[in-house]
């Protein structure tokens, strides 16, 4: 059986989710409950540091959410939530899954599925490509913000790696903005030749890309119809893991 009161206290803090800031009087119009209970309750979270009281007598989240919010984003570790959802996915594609991370100006592949795939491809656990080659690398430059893109764009210098490798920085830019609007990005021969990928973005709790999925196998199967199945998959399973990093 739940406690009443420990269930209405987190309704409360739960209100704080879509308001920064809530005087007494709209915590009570907006919880529904009782005045003299939402006033007994207000003094417990706010002795314990779960809200604080401001010189405008309106309450807000306190800092104890920030420690417990840093410590759970600090504990959570990506490629132990993606794995089993790659699993599912490689088992129901038989295409390799690749897992990917930022690091500076490149990604590095950090977790793959490929039991079914007999194709050697480049993803190889420990790898690295720039951000601009390959679906994996690109949908983390795809996402970034506006101006990390522009810089990124500026500086980079565009080498090919394979026979598809985009080299001229008006395709790489169409790229970005295609992969935004479709939320995912698509690769043929890029890192590799007769070979492609599709990908989709993950974020974490602060809504920041910090890596991204891929499908990866021979181009003859990302033709067509298929690309619109793949990428549909890769979007649901890149969601599922930013939903378990805290991304909403």
């Amino acid at each position: 059986m739940k406690n009443k009161t420990l269930v209405r206290s987190m309704d409360i803090l739960n209100l704080f989710m879509d308001h920064a800031a809530l005087t007494f009087q709209e915590i009570i119009e907006l919880s529904k409950i009782p005045k003299s209970s939402v006033y007994r309750m207000l003094m417990s979270l706010e002795e314990m540091g779960f809200l604080v009281k401001g010189d405008d007598s309106k309450y807000r989240l306190g800092l104890l959410f920030l420690t417990y919010g840093n410590l759970v984003s600090s504990r959570l570790d990506i490629r132990q939530i993606a794995y089993p959802i790659m699993q599912e996915l490689h088992n129901e594609l038989k295409e390799a899954i690749n897992l990917i991370v930022r690091q500076g100006d490149e990604a590095i592949y950090i977790e793959k599925v490929d039991l079914y795939q007999k194709v050697r491809l480049y993803t190889a656990i420990g790898r690295r490509s720039p951000l601009y080659a390959g679906a994996c690398s690109r949908v983390i430059l795809s996402f970034l913000h506006d101006d990390e893109i522009d810089s990124y764009l500026e500086n980079v210098e565009l080498k090919p790696f394979a026979m598809g490798t985009i080299t001229d920085k008006k395709i790489l830019f169409e790229s970005i903005k295609n992969a935004r609007l479709n939320g995912y990005t698509i690769s043929h021969s890029e890192l590799e030749d007769h070979s492609s990928a599709i990908a989709a973005p993950i974020f974490n709790h602060k809504g920041e890309v910090i890596g991204g999925i891929s499908i990866a196998g021979i181009d003859a199967n990302y033709q067509n119809e298929q690309v619109d199945i793949f990428a549909e998959k890769a979007i649901d399973a890149a969601n599922k893991i930013s939903e378990k990093l805290g991304y909403q």
